[in-house]
Formats: structure tokens, C-alpha cells, sequence
């Protein structure tokens, strides 16, 4: 059965501990947790630092990357 209100941070979790592919559902994801994270930084300075790990800019990277078939 598909997830239709998946957990974005575990299937990011999962895609980089090996346990499932990059997928569009991780890419997905992904995406959602990059919008969240910007909102985060507009709540005040104090959040402006905040980033993802170098794991997961790579795996956002990989969203310009992906195609379809």
C-alpha cells in the first residue's frame, strides 16, 4: 500500500542509511523538508545558520539530476 502522508524525515533516513532507494518519494521529501527549513530560518537569526548535513545537500542535488523514463 502506497503512504499517501509519509514521514518525510525517516524516508530521508532511510535512502541514506541504504535501506530504500532514491526514489521520487525521497526526493520528494526532500523537498519538503527544504521548504520547512527555510521557513525555520525566517522565524529570526538565530535559526539563519542552520543547514543540512552534506549527506543530504547531496542527495538534494541529485533532484536536478533525476529523470524519468
Amino acid at each position: 500500500m502506497i503512504d499517501l502522508h509519509p514521514n518525510h524525515c525517516e524516508v530521508v533516513k532511510e535512502t541514506l542509511a541504504g535501506r530504500r532507494t532514491t526514489d521520487e518519494q525521497t526526493l520528494s521529501s526532500v523537498a519538503v523538508l527544504s521548504e520547512r527549513l527555510e521557513r525555520v530560518k525566517k522565524l529570526g537569526q538565530r535559526f539563519s545558520r542552520i543547514e543540512f548535513s552534506p549527506s543530504v545537500k547531496e542527495l538534494k542535488s541529485r533532484s536536478g539530476r533525476m529523470v524519468t523514463v
